[in-house]
């Protein structure tokens, strides 16, 4: 029995578990933005948490606790200078789940985690975001000048 056991196993032995959360913790944090299925989502989501906490404590301590576990010294200095300033005042809860799609493959349910203070996607040229489904509208034809056109 699993009585007061904490965490989901995910059918995998601890050795790969942990590196498993290592780099999604590590992607989200550097992308702002992953997609995943729903139970890995909800085990990184308690892990990223603790991460931005320690970049908000910023003492050496902490730096050494988050390089411990985060893949990319870039990505830690990122916790530490950039996403400890924008959570500064926010005493918890970094991470939004939302639900996207069942995958094709097993039909295991897909969700989006996200920071929830993230910068605005890049816009494309023609200022509409890059990332909405069905926003693109279909190429107009090049207008041509009648009266420059010879018969």
């Amino acid at each position: 029995m699993r009585h007061r056991k904490s965490g989901r196993q995910l059918g995998r032995n601890t050795h790969h578990r942990r590196a498993l959360f290592r780099s999604l913790v590590t992607s989200l944090l550097e992308h702002e933005r992953i997609e995943t299925t729903e139970a890995k989502a909800k085990e990184v989501r308690i892990l990223a948490d603790r991460i931005i906490t320690l970049g908000k404590r910023g003492d050496l301590h902490a730096r050494r606790r988050a390089l411990a576990y985060v893949r990319t010294r870039e990505v830690v200095g990122k916790v530490f200078s950039d996403l400890a300033g924008r959570f500064a005042e926010r005493p918890g809860g970094y991470t939004r789940l939302i639900k996207t799609r069942r995958r094709i493959g097993d039909a295991a349910r897909m969700v989006v985690i996200e920071l929830v203070a993230r910068t605005a996607p890049p816009k494309d040229s023609a200022g509409a975001e890059s990332s909405k489904k069905g926003s693109k509208a279909p190429a107009a034809a090049p207008v041509q000048d009648t009266a420059s056109v010879k018969a």
